[in-house]
């Protein structure tokens, strides 16, 4: 690696790290004043908002990466422009792709910390983050939503009109039991509660109905303790879960939920897709990047920053509505979260093509 290569990584790299401090500490700032008086009327104790302003500014760290990768990017090569550093470089007989090789190099550098960020170290940021909400701002919820549906296995369907997470308890519990669109079973209980001494769920005023092809068997009872393929957590899940799943965890999670015939594992697919996808942004971003700002031009930077700071927003845009509609049923949500990426890559392909240099 030559001194001119190490010289530019080392540039790109300060100027990411000083970007993204600026910028979180901009939004972390904003964050606490706005939640300030919340503080004060619930007696937050300060040990604790430090650890949520640290596990929000990982948050915002991966939610800003295409904005700081883009803005460090287009300063440190419109800076080079303007000192005429490039024209001197591709004077020198230096192809227009050598002179990209260190700022692609460093972009990995970025891309695969964000992957380890990613897929290790945010989960149990994020987690932080809606715990501290739940217990200081929110103050927790008291039940879950309504008529919740759970499948519990591959021929049975549970059912209960509200659970109470105080007090681990359902009301209006039906499990039914159905092969090839046939209904077997059903089991009813006005109340379902959990028995914490023996891991089990205890029905209450139960009846079960079970149909055979000659005839129809109904029983009832008091108490019957069941065992079932659910839990306590599940009820007790925050609306994102899979946000705070580690790597290996969300694979767990995906399978455990494709046994149960879950209906919300798309959820769970689509965040593991966006993992794998994120890091590719920030290579992406540093090739139109380095292109866009490679040219001297007489306004100085002022104009391609701006740029940089739109096409960043563009994207990140752009990555919030491609991942709505993949959680909304496409048919290749797969697909749909790469759409930015894909865009952008064509984008870079065009410009390297077209932009005079």
């Amino acid at each position: 690696m030559k001194i001119l290569d190490k010289l530019i990584i080392k540039d790109f790299l300060k100027t990411y790290f000083f970007v993204v401090v600026m910028l979180i500490l901009v939004v972390l700032v904003l964050d606490f004043t706005e939640k300030n008086d919340a503080y004060i009327r619930n007696k937050v104790p300060a040990k604790e908002i430090l650890r949520y302003m640290g596990n929000y500014g990982l948050y915002l760290n991966n939610l800003l990466t295409p904005i700081t990768v883009f803005i460090s990017v287009i300063f440190i090569t419109s800076k080079m422009a303007g000192r005429t550093e490039i024209v001197a470089i591709l004077s020198s007989g230096v192809s227009f792709m050598r002179l990209l090789r260190p700022f692609l190099f460093a972009a990995s550098m970025i891309g695969g910390a964000s992957f380890l960020l990613n897929g290790w170290i945010l989960p149990m940021a994020t987690a932080g983050v809606t715990e501290f909400r739940m217990t200081y701002l929110d103050k927790g919820a008291a039940s879950s939503e309504p008529n919740i549906h759970i499948q519990v296995g591959p021929e049975s369907l549970a059912y209960l009109t509200r659970y109470y997470k105080n007090g681990n308890t359902g009301y209006n519990f039906t499990l039914e039991t159905i092969q090839d669109g046939v209904l077997l079973a059903k089991l009813s209980s006005d109340r379902i509660q959990w028995d914490t001494a023996k891991n089990v769920w205890t029905l209450q005023n139960w009846r079960l109905r079970e149909i055979n092809e000659r005839e129809e068997k109904y029983t009832v009872g008091e108490n019957l303790d069941t065992v079932l393929s659910i839990s306590p957590e599940d009820f007790d899940l925050p609306t994102n879960h899979h946000e705070t799943l580690k790597l290996p965890e969300l694979s767990r999670q995906i399978r455990v939920l494709e046994e149960r015939g879950a209906d919300n594992v798309s959820f769970y697919k689509i965040e593991r897709y966006v993992r794998f996808m994120s890091p590719f942004a920030a290579i992406i971003l540093t090739f139109i990047g380095v292109i866009m700002s490679a040219r001297k031009t007489r306004g100085g930077s002022g104009f391609q920053i701006a740029m940089g700071f739109l096409l960043a927003f563009v994207y990140i845009i752009m990555f919030i509505l491609s991942r709505t509609f993949a959680e909304n049923g496409t048919e290749y949500p797969i697909f749909a979260v790469w759409i930015p990426n894909l865009v952008f890559a064509f984008t870079g392909l065009v410009l390297y093509k077209t932009v005079p240099r």
